[in-house]
This record gives C-alpha cells, structure tokens and sequence, in this order.
C-alpha cells in the first residue's frame, strides 16, 4: 500500500541543508487524525524540539475537526513524536553539539497511521539559498531546451 502524503513542508529544501531524515509516529487524538484526513493541515513555520527523553513537534497547525465537538485540542499544541531512545538520544547529540535543527519535511498515512518525515538540518546562509536559486533555473533551461 503506498504512502498517502498529505502536506509537504516545501520551503524546508530551500531554507536548509538537509543532512539526515527519519521517518516517526506522531501522537493524535481522534479528531485530529480526522481532520488530517481532510488535509486540513499546515507545516509552516513548525519545527521539533527535544524536551528531555522526548522529541515534540511546535508550530504544526492542524485545523479543529468541523464535526469535532467541544473537546477539540488546540490547533497548535505541540505533538509528540514516537521514536526510539536511541534515535531521540542520536538527535539530541547532534543538534547540541553541530547546532543543528529539527525540521518536519512531509507528513502522510503509512498503513493507516499517520507519520511525519523529520529531517536533521542545517540553515542555509543567502549566498547558498541565490545558488540554490541558480541551480534551479539552469536545470530548468536545460530541460526546456532538450525539450526543443
């Protein structure tokens, strides 16, 4: 059964070197699981951080359930991650030693269950996203010409 993506952080690529990804669970409740159903979610702006032995995702905009009832969860209340200890503990040591981030780069369906591809990271600086802008636009011509 083949992956359903739901959102794709898109501006993640362009801000930042991605070093290393992981694929991880992401703790919801009903409604929630519902609405992303619905696609009713957004990853802009959102990035992970560990708090002690656990790894929680900031910033994931997920809209209330319209069906929900009055016991809908905050649309951004932070969601953790499911991963395991030496995962979380992988990660804790490189973003405080390289400072490094924590960035979620698409989230979707796996068997059912909903997972969110988190990426470790590193900024890019303006010079390197203008040579990203370069790169882009070159390959661009390139395939407009072969198409010729």
């Amino acid at each position: 059964m083949p992956d359903k993506t739901i959102v794709t952080n898109r501006q993640a690529r362009f801000n930042y070197t991605i070093l290393e990804s992981l694929e991880a669970g992401i703790a919801l409740t009903g409604t929630e699981v519902k609405s992303l159903r619905s696609g009713n979610v957004s990853l802009n702006e959102s990035f992970a951080r560990i708090d002690g032995r656990e790894i929680f995702i900031y910033n994931m905009h997920i809209a209330p359930y319209e069906f929900g009832n009055i016991n809908n969860p905050d649309s951004m209340r932070p969601r953790k991650l499911l991963l395991h200890r030496a995962q979380i503990r992988k990660f804790a040591h490189e973003t405080s030693i390289k400072h490094l981030v924590l960035i979620p780069l698409k989230l979707y369906f796996k068997d059912g269950l909903a997972k969110v591809e988190i990426a470790l990271a590193k900024g890019k600086k303006l010079y390197d996203k203008r040579e990203s802008i370069k790169k882009r636009d070159s390959d661009r011509e390139i395939k407009r010409r072969l198409a010729e």
